[in-house]
């Protein structure tokens, strides 16, 4: 496989120190563009693929973060790279998939490209065929709290659920259930029968999930052709259920 890239850093030393490293340790790693601000960044999206994108935080014209607003969803992988550990936080919050502290640890960016080459890998087998997951139907049954008592569904017919304040919807194959607990309830209720929590308002059986869309966070197509975003901080642990 190969990882084209792009690298934003408005020092030349430390472009030239990143792709040599990026030539030698990491081969799979191609780098297609370098640029040293934001303008330049994005012209260099504009016109190359990508799939990970080395980001310096402080740069002329505006930081990192102000270029990732301007992209409405960004496909590729953000690997956040710079001397200031106070923008953590931040670089979670933009979904960063790796945060590297100058001065670069070549141990620390091998494994950055590993994991980014591992989410890619399954995006792929998502997005070019129906995938299975690594998990299989696990028999059984639970109890749906309902006004009149409660219902016994088997787990294995339940599409995704749907938050709804402090209720949950139920979506079956063929209609529609309403819960009396949250999704929090659910979550755990049905921790062992394959589901995944892909946002704060969706868990997804992913026995039903046959395709997967790129995208920042991407999304899944159900098997009643239902699409629900999946959070991007959340992507890691859904692709994490397919086999590769």
């Amino acid at each position: 496989m190969i990882i084209n890239a792009i690298i934003v850093e408005d020092e030349k030393v430390s472009q030239e120190i990143l792709a040599n490293y990026l030539q030698k340790y990491c081969p799979k790693v191609k780098v297609n563009a370098i640029a040293s601000n934001i303008k330049e960044a994005k012209t260099a999206l504009e016109q190359h693929d990508c799939d990970l994108l080395f980001l310096d935080v402080e740069m002329p014209y505006g930081n990192a973060f102000d270029l990732l607003d301007q992209i409405e969803n960004p496909t590729f992988q953000t690997v956040f790279v710079t001397a200031y550990q106070q923008y953590a936080i931040e670089a979670l919050n933009a979904h960063a998939a790796y945060y590297l502290l100058k001065p670069i640890s070549i141990d620390e960016l091998i494994k950055a490209v590993n994991y980014v080459e591992e989410i890619i890998t399954k995006e792929l087998v998502l997005q070019e065929q129906v995938t299975t997951p690594t998990i299989q139907p696990v028999e059984g049954k639970i109890t749906i709290g309902t006004q009149e008592g409660f219902e016994v569904l088997e787990p294995k017919n339940i599409l995704y659920c749907k938050a709804d304040d402090n209720y949950t919807e139920i979506y079956l194959a063929d209609n529609k259930k309403i819960a009396s607990k949250t999704l929090k309830h659910f979550e755990k209720a049905l921790e062992n029968y394959g589901f995944a929590r892909v946002h704060k308002s969706y868990l997804v059986n992913v026995n039903h999930i046959i395709k997967y869309k790129k995208g920042k966070g991407g999304s899944v197509i159900l098997t009643d052709d239902t699409e629900i975003l999946v959070a991007p901080a959340r992507k890691k642990a859904l692709l994490d259920f397919f086999k590769v």
